[in-house]
């Protein structure tokens, strides 16, 4: 119907041409009586006629919201029926009308004239397909009427069928053409669209230059990220959207630039958008492309935004070399900035020290006031950590509450132990956290290179044997590193590898110290104690290799075998005594240990109650559910359990009301110089007791050595003793030897009292007893009491005033006496120095004497 339209618009051309025949027929002179035929004339009149009508319809159709065009079919039939009518009255006259033989001269411009009418006409319809067959039919059927001849009608048919299959065959093709460049136009519209979504989406971009390297095509959204039109970036030259950057950065920008120079392809290059006011990465893509004939136009690509995966990779670089907790650095970041600050740029070496640290009791912290607590407490020690230090090095927390302290160029000790001092004090100080006050310690190791090329991890080692100083020597303080501290790692890695082989070699033995009942004074059983004869070297002492068992875990097997040497030595003892064996909190925390006691008990042939676990306070550090199962595990086997060094460790009283135990042990620092009057461990002893026997406990008093402590042990009540004054330790033969002599009983043997460390001396002094002098050679000294040679038979109870000097007088009484030896205590305790030093330091002595008196 447009092409229609477009038809009935152009035909004013047809009537003027047609008009143009109208009078050439009319008016030629080779045409004489044209007027006198009125049936050309009126045929041809009305076939004008008939343009002029279509000619006025497309005129108006020209005109908007043309009424005629919106009813279709009325007026498409309308122009068809005019354009067939019309070229079939016209063409009846055309063909009709012909010059005379005379008129020789005009017959051409006459049938130029005809001919160009109906070319004009054809190139009219020919715009409508429909159309044009309308007038090839209507001019074929017109000029057989007008010739009236049969021979031309048929070659008009044969002509017009020849148009129409002709027509019918490119209208399929023309068909087939359009719906494959619908298809095709289908395809770049849906892959255009694809395009503009990939753009939208933020996934991509395009972009294009010319073979200058000027941009002819960029994505707009390229465009609105670069502030600017897309028109106006269209002519600019492409590197215009990139930013330099000046440094070591800027090899992927040399690739780039290289590429375009050299017209070669480039992949996935790195660069920093020319974004105004904003940090934005890119990764572009580019290949050249060329025209049919291989010549260079330019080139297309395509590019990515890099922005939020660089902002990804900066995190995850941030979360790889710095704590997350206290943003500090990381074990790892710390570590590569100590390898940094031992050399210089150019490798050579560099003073520097190393502090390492970690807080004291930061365990109990967590234990007692949850983890959240802990977490701030390390924020806030990593803050006062950073403001100590300051420009001067770099903090780094290695992890838990170890922290690591790098001071670049600081070698001086004065220096370094202000700043150590510093730390210490700082976090001495109480830590507000959620309404509490926390209180911790520190302790420091410093080690120091002098830029003798010392490497990082030797450095470190230092610093660590430095810090392991540092807690033995109480905590709170800080230790530098001596070599003597190597020597003693050595000396302990040594023991722990010889350790690990001493099971082996058969070079581990147990030792048994009696347990004596108080009231019986028989042997109630044995405590197991180990001992280590390492080859034919001297016997190495348990307070050495316990704790480096107990760090490198060997404690476990070593358990172990003590707990099945103990049962097979039970055996041998008989059924009426049992042995004890220390349980170590690694021990006690190995899931197998009631099993491992349960073969150990079966395979000895012994009754389980026969075992005595002494268990030491530590494993109430661990106040958890696991512990009490393991208890009532423990108690399921039929052993008994004692509480080992009571007193000494966690206030465990909470604990005694839980755990199952059968015995309380008192550890030996309260026993020893309980019988000292001015001591309160009586006291302590005492309220042991009485907790014991509330209870339904028995008690055991370990380290018993004197007779007077032995009584005071009885007097309190306590069920049973363990000490020197019953035996030392032996060995299980010597065991079985003593229970079989006076069938277990034991003799109390020992000093009636306690003494104190005695200082050697050999000195003479005058003594003043009942009215008489003498004088006497001083042997022995303590701060209470010494030993005097030269009185004989001296009874016990006898006053004496001993002169050490002209103004260093004391007043003591006589303890024991044989032959010529006497032991005197003096009436007040007084300093061993003033004693020995002379009469100027004898002056105060005296004076403090007297008031005291």
């Amino acid at each position: 119907m447009t092409r229609l339209t477009r038809v009935a618009q152009l035909w004013h051309y047809v009537l003027v041409s047609r008009a143009l025949v109208y009078f050439a027929c009319a008016f030629f002179p080779g045409l004489p009586g044209f007027f006198d035929r009125p049936s050309q004339w009126l045929v041809l009149a009305l076939g004008i006629g008939c343009d002029l009508v279509l000619t006025v319809i497309g005129q108006l159709s020209r005109a908007p919201g043309n009424a005629l065009a919106r009813r279709t079919i009325v007026w498409g039939t309308s122009c068809m029926t005019l354009i067939a009518l019309g070229t079939l009255l016209t063409s009846i006259a055309m063909f009709v009308s012909s010059p005379s033989v005379d008129a020789t001269p005009y017959a051409d411009a006459f049938a130029a004239i005809r001919i160009g009418a109906v070319l004009v006409a054809a190139a009219a319809v020919a715009i409508a397909r429909p159309a044009f067959f309308a007038f090839a039919g209507a001019t074929a059927l017109g000029g057989a009427i007008g010739k009236a001849s049969m021979p031309f009608a048929f070659a008009a048919m044969i002509f017009l069928f020849l148009l129409i299959v002709m027509v019918r065959e490119d209208a399929r093709h023309q068909r087939r053409t359009e719906r494959a460049n619908r298809r095709t136009i289908s395809d770049q519209q849906r892959a255009l669209n694809l395009v503009r979504d990939f753009e939208r989406a933020g996934r991509g971009w395009f972009w294009e230059t010319d073979r200058h390297g000027q941009l002819v095509y960029i994505s707009p959204t390229v465009a609105a990220k670069l502030g600017r039109a897309p028109s106006d970036l269209r002519g600019k030259p492409f590197t215009d959207i990139i930013r330099k950057r000046i440094g070591n950065d800027e090899s992927e920008e040399r690739t780039l630039g290289f590429s375009l120079s050299s017209r070669t392809p480039f992949k996935e290059l790195t660069v920093q958008a020319a974004v105004p006011g904003e940090e934005r990465w890119w990764s572009i893509s580019g290949h050249p492309i060329s025209n049919e004939l291989g010549n260079f136009q330019g080139f297309r690509g395509s590019g990515t935004d890099l922005t939020e995966k660089k902002k990804s990779e900066r995190e995850i670089n941030q979360l790889a070399r710095y704590d997350v907790l206290t943003g500090l650095a990381n074990r790892l970041h710390i570590t590569d900035l100590l390898e940094r600050a031992l050399k210089n740029h150019i490798g050579q070496p560099q003073p520097c020290a190393l502090l390492l640290m970690d807080l004291d009791r930061f365990k109990a912290v967590n234990d007692t006031l949850g983890h959240p607590v802990g977490d701030q407490l390390l924020q806030q020690v990593a803050a006062r950590l950073a403001q100590i230090v300051g420009d001067r090095g770099q903090v780094g927390r290695l992890g838990g509450d170890e922290f690591q302290i790098v001071l670049p160029q600081i070698t001086h000790a004065d220096k370094l132990a202000n700043i150590a001092n510093a730390v210490i004090l700082s976090l001495a100080k109480p830590f507000a956290i959620e309404g509490e006050q926390v209180r911790v310690g520190s302790s420091i190791g410093i080690a120091v290179s002098e830029g003798a090329g010392v490497s990082s991890a030797a450095l470190v080692r230092n610093a660590d044997l430095a810090l392991y100083a540092a807690k033995d020597a109480g905590r709170g303080v800080y230790r530098f590193y001596a070599d003597a501290m190597h020597n003693q790692a050595s000396e302990r890695k040594a023991i722990e590898d010889a350790l690990r082989d001493a099971l082996a070699k058969d070079e581990l033995k147990l030792v048994y110290q009696p347990i004596v009942d108080v009231a019986s004074e028989r042997i109630s059983g044995f405590e197991a104690l180990i001992r280590w004869q390492r080859g034919d070297e001297a016997m190495i002492s348990p307070s050495k290799f316990i704790p480096i068992a107990e760090e490198s875990n060997l404690i476990v097997p070593i358990g172990e075998w003590i707990i099945r040497s103990a049962c097979a030595s039970i055996a041998r003892l008989g059924p009426d005594h049992r042995i004890a064996v220390n349980v170590s909190p690694r021990q006690f925390a190995n899931d197998k240990l009631p099993a491992t006691i349960m073969s150990a008990v079966s395979a000895a042939g012994i009754r389980p109650e026969q075992l005595e676990l002494e268990i030491t306070e530590g494993v109430f550090l661990d106040e958890s559910p696991e512990n009490l199962e393991m208890f009532q595990r423990l108690k399921r086997t039929g052993v008994r359990l004692a509480l080992d060094d009571f007193g000494t460790g966690y206030s465990a009283l909470g604990y005694l009301k839980k755990a199952p135990f059968d015995k309380i042990k008192i550890d030996q620092s309260f026993v020893r110089g309980a019988a000292d009057k001015s001591s309160m461990n009586a006291a302590i002893i005492s309220s042991i007791v009485g907790l014991a026997a509330a209870l339904k406990m028995e008690t055991t008093a370990e380290g018993v050595e004197t007779h007077d402590d032995l009584d005071l042990i009885r007097g309190l009540g306590c069920s049973h003793v363990q000490g020197y004054i019953y035996g030392r330790p032996m060995s299980l033969d010597e065991a079985v030897a003593l229970l079989r002599a006076d069938g277990g009983r034991v003799v109390a043997q020992g000093y009636k009292s306690a003494r104190e460390m005695r200082s050697r001396t050999f000195r003479t002094i005058q003594v003043e007893s009942g009215g008489h002098r003498y004088e006497a050679i001083v042997r022995n000294l303590s701060t209470r009491g010494a030993l005097i040679e030269g009185l004989w038979n001296v009874p016990a109870g006898t006053g004496f005033r001993l002169e050490f000097g002209p103004d260093l007088v004391l007043d003591a009484e006589a303890r024991w006496s044989d032959q010529n030896r006497v032991g005197v205590q003096f009436a007040q305790a007084v300093e061993i120095t003033a004693l020995i030093g002379g009469s100027v330091a004898g002056q105060s002595v005296r004076a403090r004497i007297e008031r005291a008196a």
